[in-house]
């Protein structure tokens, strides 16, 4: 039986449960003004990820119609930073 590190070992089991979900939206709540910038961070109310879809809400009407026409960069963003394709939609609120 070959070693692996603490963190190889981490990534198999996240892989494998059901917590992979809830860690990726700690992730992308952490990384979200690094993302998307600190205006657009500012102005983000919640983040969250269901499924393979994101839900960004805000209260900002320029700011969800920017979004709205963004949502394939963000996708392609969100998924650069997780460092996989996870998610597939996303939902402007």
């Amino acid at each position: 039986m070959g070693e692996i590190s603490f963190q190889d070992a981490m990534q198999q089991f996240l892989k494998n449960s059901r917590l992979k979900t809830g860690v990726q939206a700690v992730q992308i709540e952490e990384l979200w003004e690094k993302i998307m910038g600190k205006t657009i961070a500012k102005y983000t109310e919640k983040i969250q990820i269901i499924g393979t879809t994101l839900f960004i809400t805000s209260s900002v009407a320029p700011l969800k119609n920017e979004l709205l026409y963004q949502k394939d960069r963000i996708i392609e963003m969100v998924n650069e930073a997780l460092g996989e394709k996870t998610i597939r939609e996303v939902v402007v609120k």
